[in-house]
Formats: structure tokens, sequence, C-alpha cells
């Protein structure tokens, strides 16, 4: 019984040195695990908007994005032509695991939602009003002697008193 455990000892000790050779290619980063990511819910109204976040990933929307989970809130920019662009901003949310669950990274809001809102045309420029000035008064025609009345308070009596 003893022969074959030190057989089984030996053999493993010779697997192990040769398997040691190919370890030089070996990283250690294999046994670090992923950073963890977020995926985020992009959504417009009216939808076909581009949505881009500040993390690099965009889509149009309705859409999702996998963004690696960043330590601080980041933001999702909405453009669409014929619409005024807007931000939303996005905090992360991280849960410790413990030992009957995993951590978790989540985002909120989730999904991000952005109403857009029509661009007003530019108003027009227009110039200040200036008023009109007023124009000299043209000579009056010469009218008629037995038309013309009088000024008021003159001496002479209107000649057209009583036809009137």
């Amino acid at each position: 019984m003893r022969r074959v455990i030190a057989v089984a000892l030996a053999g493993a000790s010779l697997l192990g040195a040769a398997s040691l050779g190919g370890c030089s290619s070996m990283s250690w980063d294999m046994f670090k695990s992923a950073p963890p990511t977020v995926q985020v819910r992009l959504e417009s109204n009216p939808p076909g908007a581009d949505a881009t976040t500040s993390l690099g990933p965009g889509c149009k929307t309705p859409c999702s994005v996998s963004v690696p989970a960043p330590e601080a809130p980041f933001t999702v920019a909405f453009a669409l032509p014929k619409y005024q662009p807007t931000s939303v901003p996005v905090n992360v949310i991280r849960s410790p695991g413990d030992f009957t669950t995993p951590a978790s990274v989540t985002s909120d809001p989730n999904p991000v939602f952005a109403e857009l809102q029509p661009a007003t045309p530019p108003k027009p420029v227009r110039k200040p009003h200036r008023p009109k000035k007023p124009k000299p008064a043209a000579a009056a025609p010469a009218a008629a002697p037995a038309e013309a009345a009088p000024p008021a308070g003159s001496p002479f009596p209107d000649p057209n008193a009583g036809r009137r």
C-alpha cells in the first residue's frame, strides 16, 4: 500500500514539474474578475434620438447599452434633429455582496428617459420701430374766395353761413 502511495506522489510531482514549465506564460490576471458592467436602457420621446453616455457607448433610442460600472455618476446626452438636445444624470448604485448574494451594480434611473422638446425657430430680428416724421404741410390749393371760411374770430362775416 505504501508503494502505491509513493508511486502516486512521485507521478503527481513529475506531472506538476512538467506543468510548471508552461506556467511562465500564465498570468495571474485570469483569476481576477472582470470589472462589473451595468446594462442601461435608453428611451426618448420621440424615439429615434441619438443617446450617448459620458462613458462612451451610445445607440439610437429605444435601445440598451452595457457600460463599465463607474465610481461616480455619469450622464446620457440625447440629440435629435429639430429638437433641443438634453442630458439626463444617472447614478450608480453598488450593493455589496455577502455569503448568500453576490455584489451587484445598478443604475438609477433605469430606463433613462428623455422628453425632447421641439426646437423653436429663431425669432426674426426686428428693427426698432421708429416713429414716422410728420410730413411738412403741403401748400393747400388756392380755394375760391366764396368757399374760404374766414379765420375764427374774424371781424368779417362768413359769406357761406346761410348756405350750409
